[in-house]
């Protein structure tokens, strides 16, 4: 998957072209298992039609403001089907009821629309500006960070009821 989507993902996650092979694949999904079981972070594979088809995490937890921060992304032939706003809703029911966290952060590039149109889609609040937030091959890249709080989540999903 990661091979398929490389050119896209790697202009907007730096961590693409450190995944060359299977066994940086297995190196990478090894770290993910040791930090889950530290309780630092938690990553899923997310599914769509029986086949793996990106991921999804909660990138870590921060006791300072009860928060965690989501990460996500897609193989580039899934783009458009809605599978990661449902990804990052089920994230936020996860952490909002069995984590207990209060706020759910996304962190995107300014320039990525796609990764931002998720956010606004799934009801995230626009913060602010963080600059030069990301080094990404082309450089430096500002930063949205969009929030969640718990009782806006609470507020939106007694209402669709």
């Amino acid at each position: 998957m990661i091979d398929a989507s490389r050119n896209e993902l790697s202009t907007w996650l730096s961590w693409v072209n450190g995944v060359q092979n299977i066994a940086d694949e297995e190196r990478a999904l090894v770290r993910d298992l040791e930090k889950f079981g530290k309780g630092i972070s938690i990553t899923m594979i997310i599914i769509f039609q029986g086949q793996p088809v990106g991921a999804i995490s909660f990138n870590r937890f921060h006791d300072l403001d009860n928060s965690t921060e989501i990460g996500y992304w897609l193989s580039t032939k899934f783009n458009g089907q809605g599978i990661m706003h449902r990804a990052v809703i089920g994230m936020c029911e996860l952490g909002f009821t069995d984590y207990q966290v209060n706020k759910i952060e996304i962190h995107t590039a300014i320039d990525n629309k796609r990764s931002n149109s998720v956010a606004k889609k799934a009801g995230f609040h626009l913060d602010g500006i963080i600059r030069a937030n990301e080094l990404l091959p082309d450089g430096y890249h500002d930063g949205y960070i969009w929030t969640l709080l718990k009782d806006e989540w609470q507020a939106k999903t007694n209402f669709a009821q």
